[in-house]
């Protein structure tokens, strides 16, 4: 009798043991995949390194001189005066103003390059379009 009380104790503890265990084990499992983060977030460039990113990649991609590259940051600084200065005006006009203001900063840019930097800058520009484009598409699709 008294051996039958100590096997069913022990067959008890045996079963509370290993609940413990898997519980643990369970928990750890849940709580890394829980408190993992997917992605960590994108750091976003500040606009003086944004500006510099351009300018590199025109200097690059449509092989511009020196004098180029000073007057191109000029350009690109004035431009983003003035989008701050519509941004901090807003209104209903903000989205017209901006493509006005962009439209602007591409002839000016026109007006820098010589006639054969032209075609360059022209695809440059259709090649950051399709990249806009298609990340904007991306975030629609995220949001939906």
């Amino acid at each position: 009798m008294a051996n039958n009380k100590l096997s069913a104790f022990l067959s008890l503890l045996l079963v509370f043991c290993s609940g413990i265990v898997v519980g643990g084990v369970g928990y750890r499992v849940y709580a890394a995949k829980a408190s993992a983060p997917a992605k960590p977030p994108e750091k976003r460039p500040s606009p003086e390194e944004f500006k510099n990113h351009l300018i590199e990649e025109m200097r690059r991609e449509v092989h511009l001189d020196n004098r180029q590259i000073v007057e191109l940051g000029q350009i690109y600084d004035d431009t983003r005066a003035r989008f701050d200065e519509a941004r901090a005006g807003f209104n209903s006009k903000l989205h017209t103003e901006g493509q006005a203001i962009h439209d602007q900063q591409v002839d000016k840019i026109k007006k820098i390059l010589r006639p054969e930097q032209i075609p360059l800058y022209d695809s440059l520009r259709a090649r950051h379009e399709a990249e806009r484009a298609a990340r904007h598409k991306g975030d629609i699709k995220k949001d939906q």
